[in-house]
């Protein structure tokens, strides 16, 4: 089947070289049984490329099911995969067969398998290497046929680094890899997308296409769209329902434009690798760390100025107690201790007036570095949570803004004792 052909039967529309790369590779990976990994950003189309490889394959008359493995709680997720016995956990009234045991001589698509937990790994590493699986609860070892087609859109060399993700089956996944191109790498191919969207939705609405004044387009191609695919056909849609003229300018395009994405966020930067933030919650942990920082550089400032006898020309003295107190709240330590020094007011702008000298009983105040690295926090919080809770993961996780899956998760990387 020509290239051109196969767009035409999956509806892709584009040209870019990236693209045409990608659909080359599922093209020739088809004929085989080969794994595949499909990398690409949410909202790309991943799940197409999966359909295109199975459709081109023998396989085709076979049954095709796609699994998104960070839709499953991690309790069921074996269950799900490779079925269970009757009574081997709770709510296991009866028997039951799993995606492996269904789909034999098919294909199954493993959309997020990054979100996949270690333990299940280790058994879908097994299928991919011999064929066989056993359902939760037994111990009868069964054979599959299955072709295994993996997604993500994380960098899972990166996950194996930090031990979330299995090094063996990361590279047993990666046979074939095929990276689906985000929309801010085929640029050009943002207008024709967009036209085939309207068209769409005009027919499914029963209104007229809209068009884009060349300005409009320029704006359209410039735009981020961090959610790729996804997104440009969400806002075709909006425009096509809710605009009152079927002629839209740049202006008429941007109210419709979100005005605060990931992608214009700015960067954090530090020591913090790229993907070190899971979620917002972290971001803002991030955040206020760094801030209270700040707050102790700008107070060993202090204490350097209070240990520079050059700055003492025209002494105004403190009460000893607002100054202690003031140092103490989240100071960072000082190595050296503060003896016998007056502080000029201009330096100070304090609101106190009265002359009170500062004297060696704050030779016993010492700096208290505390960790600021985010992952000792959240071990901390989640210790804090657990504990709160007596244990309770399902109520620490509530209290935690997250998932119990993610709490799970988060206990094992941390190795936390309950």
């Amino acid at each position: 089947m020509d290239l051109q052909s196969l767009k035409n039967r999956f509806s892709i529309i584009g040209n870019t070289p990236l693209l045409n790369h990608a659909l080359n590779t599922a093209e020739q990976v088809a004929a085989t049984d080969l794994t595949v990994l499909i990398v690409g950003e949410s909202g790309v189309g991943k799940e197409v490329f999966s359909q295109i490889i199975h459709s081109l394959s023998s396989r085709k008359h076979n049954p095709f099911i796609a699994v998104n493995c960070g839709a499953i709680p991690e309790g069921t997720i074996d269950s799900e995969l490779f079925g269970h016995e009757k009574g081997s956990f709770t709510g296991a009234v009866d028997s039951r067969k799993g995606y492996f045991e269904t789909v034999n001589g098919g294909t199954i698509f493993l959309d997020e398998i990054g979100e996949m937990p270690l333990g299940t790994q280790a058994r879908l590493l097994r299928v991919l290497e011999t064929g066989e699986f056993i359902r939760v609860g037994s111990s009868k070892v069964q054979k599959t046929d299955v072709r295994v087609i993996a997604a993500t859109n994380r960098e899972l060399i990166e996950f194996t680094q930090k031990g979330r993700f299995r090094e063996d089956l990361y590279y047993r996944l990666n046979t074939v890899p095929i990276r689906v191109p985000s929309l801010r790498d085929r640029k050009e191919d943002i207008p024709l997308l967009f036209r085939k969207f309207v068209v769409d939705f005009a027919e499914k609405y029963k209104t007229k296409p809209i068009y884009l004044d060349e300005e409009a387009r320029g704006l359209l191609t410039e735009y981020g769209w961090p959610g790729n695919v996804r997104e440009l056909k969400n806002i075709a849609e909006q425009i096509s329902v809710l605009s009152k003229n079927d002629h839209i300018n740049a202006v008429q395009l941007n109210e419709f434009l979100p005005k605060h994405t990931a992608h214009n966020m700015p960067m954090l930067t530090g020591n913090a690798p790229v993907g070190e933030f899971a979620n917002e919650r972290e971001i803002l942990y991030k955040l206020f760390f760094d801030m209270k920082k700040d707050v102790n550089e700008l107070k060993k400032m202090f204490l350097e100025i209070l240990q520079n006898p050059s700055l003492s020309g025209q002494a105004a003295h403190f009460t000893k107690e607002a100054l202690i107190n003031e140092l103490k709240e989240d100071i960072s330590p000082s190595i050296t201790p503060v003896s016998n020094v007056t502080m000029p007011a201009a330096a100070m702008q304090l609101p106190h007036h009265q002359p009170v000298i500062i004297d060696n009983d704050l030779q016993n105040h010492y700096e208290i570095e505390e960790s600021l690295n985010i992952m000792d926090k959240e071990k901390e919080l989640i210790l804090k949570a657990l504990k709160k809770h007596r244990g309770r993961r399902k109520d620490a996780s509530t209290d935690l803004g997250i998932s119990e899956r993610t709490l799970y998760r988060k206990i094992k990387e941390y190795d936390i004792e309950e």
